[in-house]
């Protein structure tokens, strides 16, 4: 085989591996997408609400089928949401200092550029509906640098919101 037809052969080869790649990545569903998008925030992370500073740190697990949170304060113990794709929508499981597991799950993604809304389905660990507890979570992705948080709650019958911004530290493993 001569060097020409050698580097026709490589040419075909990696156009080939590149429009399958292509292929690939247009068969992903939207909340498959969304997800994708949501794995870019791997690295770590710092903000603060209230004047309270916080690092969150992301890291893709489970063979990249789920994005881990740690929400670290700079006093008080760490939290852990998990988020996951279930069919059409995404799912945030939260396990909070409060020492409760919110499920909290988005209705179908039909734009993944726009905030994901997630919105509590269950809850584990609640000892009384009074007791202090997540009740939804909006993840507004502004850009590859700046994220904002945006967590509903309840407590002894009365609701709130916590707002986060956050800049990134670091940029995570792809």
């Amino acid at each position: 085989m001569s060097m020409k037809q050698r580097s026709l052969f490589w040419t075909v080869g990696m156009m080939t591996v590149v429009v399958a790649a292509a292929a690939m990545a247009a068969e992903k569903t939207k909340s498959e997408q969304a997800f994708d998008r949501l794995a870019s925030l791997q690295g770590q992370w710092e903000g603060e609400e209230k004047g309270s500073k916080f690092n969150v740190i992301y890291t893709l697990t489970a063979n990249g089928s789920a994005l881990m949170e740690e929400f670290r304060p700079h006093s008080g113990p760490v939290m852990i949401t998990m988020f996951t794709v279930d069919g059409d929508h995404l799912i945030a499981t939260h396990y909070c200092s409060a020492r409760n597991q919110p499920h909290m799950v988005t209705s179908a993604i039909t734009d993944v550029q726009k905030p994901l809304v997630f919105s509590l389905t269950a809850i584990t660990g609640l000892k009384s509906p009074n007791d202090w507890h997540n009740t939804g979570l909006t993840v507004i992705q502004e850009d590859n640098n700046h994220l904002t948080q945006e967590w509903t709650y309840e407590a002894k019958g009365k609701s709130g919101k916590s707002v986060f911004r956050f800049t990134r530290v670091r940029q995570g493993a792809s």
